[in-house]
């Protein structure tokens, strides 16, 4: 499957957007440049996900693994261009499967382990998926029994192959045994009929569906590689980085923000999932971690939490990636401060938006938490994104342009991180115009706004489907999550809208107490708001306290589940 049509792919090569690498590549020059050197650090807690103990590869040792797995897969009659479903912890098996699978131009579609048959049969059916890698179970979860469930659903798949230990009848056993002679017989021949092509499809991530039902997004080898090439030079990775990658490989946070870019430098890439507080922080000082990637939520409560800091040893970690949702200034300033650890701001999605505030472009803290470069604006970025991506602002009613500051629309992007389409709308066929613009920039549904001197900055106010319309003014629930977020009180929040029959919406904010015996109220929250001099009309008139906020597999918060759970009217001051 070819992921933009063949002149698109032309022009981005012809003007160096796209490199014309591919991912096999990079593996493969990474083990002719350093075959001895280590790559690759299993976490500690392995034997309880896969089933065997923790390995370290060197680059040769992961080259062989590869090999392996992909001439078994060959064996098994997946061919190039087939859906390959894969569900496993963030793992040796999972870099190994990712990497087989591509190796034989298969097609990686990866799955969060929390997924249910509810979840994956769908998808496997829309996809074709022709088998399933996964392991014998997770946790609770028997993840073998469940894939073969989902195979008896779906009729394209051919197989399940696990990863672990007493694996149910009608799995087929992970393979163990280094590649044979005509295992490499099979795997020469095949890679000799089907050379990879930038323009391939290498991964069919799914979105997260916080807001519509999930819609699977094909990306090619070009168009992961450049968002990777952002990460690294955001973060200055070479080949003595260590690499510590807590998210999940399902979507562009774990594959272009954490795999690719190891890919690219040759460092030491060591995987964390589930994510357990301990085994994370020993994973940094154990593995020497420089660069890691972590929610807002859980950088603000290891700041407020020293006595949990003091025991850990920090001192190779020099940068942290961070996302998903808005980053407030104290916490941001607070870790360049304290500890030295300058924090990314990355604002991306499967689809391919790629912004990213770094200290190299945004070397003050406070405006790095708050803005992104505004690269249609006149100021000179670094960042290898800035000349290949086009943004642009658009009225969200008219549809015009945008160019003067403060004035919101949704941001609209084009260039060579960006996807092709959807899975069904056929990728490489003119582009869709609910999806695509006349000028070819995708509809993001993200709200942004110019501001900064001369217009360098763009401003994320919220999703388009988040703003709340309150007697005909729009508020921004991420700028309140931002000032509610710094309160001592506030461990997390999420505000949203809800229905009121005389102005339209009001503003709730759901908040998890930092401390549940002493939780913050209204009044409190809506005093400290007006010392930061927010206006009076997006003062937040309910207060809900919860224990969490829903979230969905990947961690992003469920804001319908919230506008659902407390649509019903109360007496505003609660």
């Amino acid at each position: 499957m070819r992921c933009h049509p063949p002149e698109r792919a032309r022009d981005y090569l012809d003007r160096g957007w796209w490199s014309g690498e591919t991912v096999d590549g990079l593996l493969r020059a990474r083990v002719a440049e350093a075959p001895g050197r280590q790559a690759f650090a299993d976490p500690p807690d392995t034997a309880s996900l896969i089933g065997r103990d923790p390995v370290r590869w060197t680059w040769r040792e992961l080259d062989e693994q590869v090999d392996a797995l992909a001439a078994d897969l060959l064996a098994r009659g997946v061919r190039a261009g087939e859906v390959v479903a894969v569900q496993l912890p963030n793992s040796s098996a999972l870099v190994q499967a990712f990497l087989a699978i591509v190796r034989i131009g298969a097609i990686v579609m990866p799955f969060p382990v929390a997924y249910r048959e509810h979840e994956l049969i769908p998808m496997c059916r829309r996809a074709g998926a022709v088998c399933l890698l996964t392991t014998t179970g997770h946790g609770e979860h028997r993840l073998a029994a469940q894939a073969l469930r989902v195979g008896a659903e779906v009729p394209s798949v051919r197989f399940v192959l696990s990863r672990g230990q007493h694996e149910p009848d009608g799995t087929v056993r992970w393979p163990d045994e280094p590649i044979g002679p005509a295992g490499r017989e099979l795997l020469d021949a095949h890679l000799a009929a089907h050379p990879a092509d930038v323009s391939d499809c290498v991964t069919i991530c799914w979105t997260s569906g916080t807001e519509t039902d999930p819609k699977a997004v094909p990306r090619c080898h070009g168009d992961w590689l450049v968002m990777a090439l952002g990460t690294c030079h955001a973060a200055a990775l070479g080949p003595e980085d260590v690499l510590l990658s807590p998210f999940p490989m399902t979507n562009m946070a774990g594959i272009s923000g954490m795999f690719l870019p190891w890919l690219m430098v040759g460092g030491v890439f060591v995987p964390h999932q589930p994510f357990d507080l301990g085994i994370f922080l020993g994973q940094i000082a154990q593995e020497s971690a420089t660069y890691t990637v972590a929610p807002p939520a859980l950088l603000n409560m290891l700041l407020r939490n020293e006595e949990i800091l003091s025991t850990v040893d920090l001192s190779s970690l020099r940068t942290i990636g961070c996302g998903s949702s808005p980053l407030n200034t104290p916490m941001v300033r607070g870790w360049h401060e304290r500890y030295g650890i300058d924090v990314i701001n990355f604002f991306g999605s499967n689809e391919g938006i790629a912004l990213l505030s770094d200290p190299r472009d945004i070397p003050d803290p406070g405006q790095r938490a708050t803005y992104f470069p505004n690269f249609s604006g006149p100021a000179v970025w670094s960042t290898p994104i800035a000349e290949r991506v086009s943004v642009r602002l658009h009225d969200l009613s008219t549809g015009e342009r945008i160019t003067a500051p403060g004035i919101p629309g949704e941001l609209r992007v084009a260039g060579p991180t960006v996807f092709g389409g959807y899975l069904g709308e056929g990728t490489g066929a003119p582009l869709d115009r609910a999806v695509f613009d006349d000028d070819g920039h995708y509809r993001t549904g993200d709200v942004f706004a110019i501001d900064g001197e001369d217009g360098r900055f763009l401003r994320y106010l919220d999703r388009a489907k988040d703003l709340i319309i309150r007697g005909g003014a729009n508020i921004s629930p991420a700028e309140l999550e931002d000032l509610l977020a710094a309160h001592s009180g506030v461990a997390e929040v999420a505000v949203v809208g809800v229905a009121d029959a005389v102005l339209g919406e009001r503003v709730c904010a759901v908040v998890v107490p930092a401390d549940p015996a002493d939780p913050p109220g209204l009044d409190t929250l809506l005093g400290a708001l007006r010392e930061r001099g927010l206006a009076s009309f997006k003062l937040p008139e309910r207060l809900e306290l919860v224990d969490s906020l829903p979230r969905n597999a990947v961690g992003k918060v469920l804001k319908r589940e919230l506008r659902d759970r407390f649509a019903a009217p109360v007496p505003l001051g609660r």
